[in-house]
């Protein structure tokens, strides 16, 4: 391992830390650089892996070349094909003109294909004849084109996973995975936290002219220990809140303590952008949306039993309230009415189910408070619901939330 080296580009590309995981990911991208061969970058969300694909293209002989960054999770499906392999005029509705797509573009350079694990499954079959023989074909045309790009891929998704499930091509895997580099997560890189740390906190008082913060001992323990179930980019995003929000310039384990989430959210697949456990009820979104899911079975089943007995003449014994509220949401059972008339007690219980909200309005709000939180940016939406970009946008367009 050449440690000049790896010094010379961690400054180059302002990379922050010495832990031997992060040293060696480097070292890797600087050996692979000089060939074509293809770079699969694995790690989670906001672990730093869009520098990998910008160190290989800059110290590649492609360096002169055009280097295009994707992210396959923010296109649409339906163009998707069109975005990255080009169109001819008249291929579909809005093809006024040909287009030459990214891998057309891109010729003789770079391209960076991030969240790879979201293309569909036909594009998966189109990009992985590229990688065997250089060929694509536009949409809508029948002629084969040649192209010479070198492909750097990145995922926080398990492909081996993804595979058995059936989402993604194992033979597309094989040929992505060349030379594999993994980022760690930044619980475990030890004390690069506190140079992290440092780094964020005096850059935040640079920017807004103010004394940077600083940590005490017990703070610093708590800082080190803490899970960081969204990496670096999580601890930037609390080291700028605390510096503009703190009133102290010196920050105590208490104080850092109410900028940091619950320790046992922390650790939720969801939140740390990992590997999510099958039939795992850690995962706080899976468990919002089953108490969802068996709210919706419930109003189900009670609109059945209310036919039912409408039409029988039966009194509804025990209808149920659905009470939803910001901090959570509560199922429970209400008492029978005292006697009263069948049509009353049926409407009653109409009352309940229409006041309920249901999956897809909650779905609808936590959408409409992620873009409002971010100024209607969808990628920082789309990472704090922790879906694609792309899924975001076919949601807001589904909810009409342009």
């Amino acid at each position: 391992m050449n440690i000049e080296e790896i010094q010379r580009m961690k400054q180059r590309f302002r990379i922050i830390g010495n832990s031997p995981e992060m040293n060696r990911a480097i070292d890797v991208a600087i050996q692979v650089a000089p060939t074509d061969l293809t770079v699969l970058i694995t790690g989670e969300s906001g672990a730093g892996k869009d520098v990998f694909p910008r160190i290989i293209h800059e110290n590649s002989l492609r360096k002169t070349k055009k280097f295009l960054a994707v992210n396959c999770g923010a296109i649409p499906e339906g163009t998707i094909d069109s975005e990255l392999f080009g169109h001819i005029k008249g291929a579909f509705t809005n093809a006024i003109s040909d287009r030459k797509g990214y891998f057309g573009e891109a010729d003789g350079g770079t391209i960076f294909l991030d969240e790879v694990a979201e293309l569909p499954l036909a594009t998966q079959a189109r990009l992985l004849r590229v990688l065997e023989s250089g060929e694509f074909i536009r949409v809508g045309s029948s002629t084969v084109e040649k192209t010479d790009v070198r492909i750097v891929a990145a995922t926080n998704v398990d492909l081996l996973k993804a595979i058995e499930q059936g989402r993604f091509r194992e033979d597309l895997f094989y040929r992505l995975s060349t030379i594999p580099i993994k980022v760690p997560p930044l619980r475990e890189r030890g004390a690069d936290v506190q140079l992290l740390f440092r780094k964020f906190a005096a850059d935040c008082a640079e920017k807004y002219r103010m004394p940077a913060i600083q940590l005490t001992e017990d703070a610093k323990q708590m800082l080190m220990t803490y899970h960081w179930p969204g990496n670096v980019r999580q601890l930037k995003n609390i080291t700028e809140q605390i510096s503009i929000m703190a009133t102290q310039r010196v920050i105590t384990a208490e104080m850092l303590q109410e900028y940091l989430p619950d320790r046992r959210t922390s650790m939720l697949p969801m939140l740390a952008g990992g590997q999510r456990q099958e039939n795992s009820f850690e995962n706080e979104r899976e468990i919002l949306y089953k108490v969802l899911f068996d709210m919706r079975r419930d109003i189900t089943d009670l609109k059945a039993q209310v036919n039912s007995m409408s039409q029988n003449q039966q009194p509804v014994q025990q209808p149920v309230s659905i009470i939803t509220h910001d901090e959570g949401t509560t199922v429970q059972n209400v008492a029978s009415r005292k006697s009263a008339p069948v049509d009353d007690d049926i409407q009653d219980t109409e009352v309940y189910v229409e006041e309920t909200l249901s999956l897809d309005e909650v779905e609808k709000d936590m959408i409409k408070r992620a873009l409002a939180k971010h100024g209607g940016k969808r990628r920082g939406a789309a990472a704090d619901l922790n879906i694609s970009e792309r899924t975001l946008y076919r949601k807001i367009k589904e909810y009409n939330l342009e």
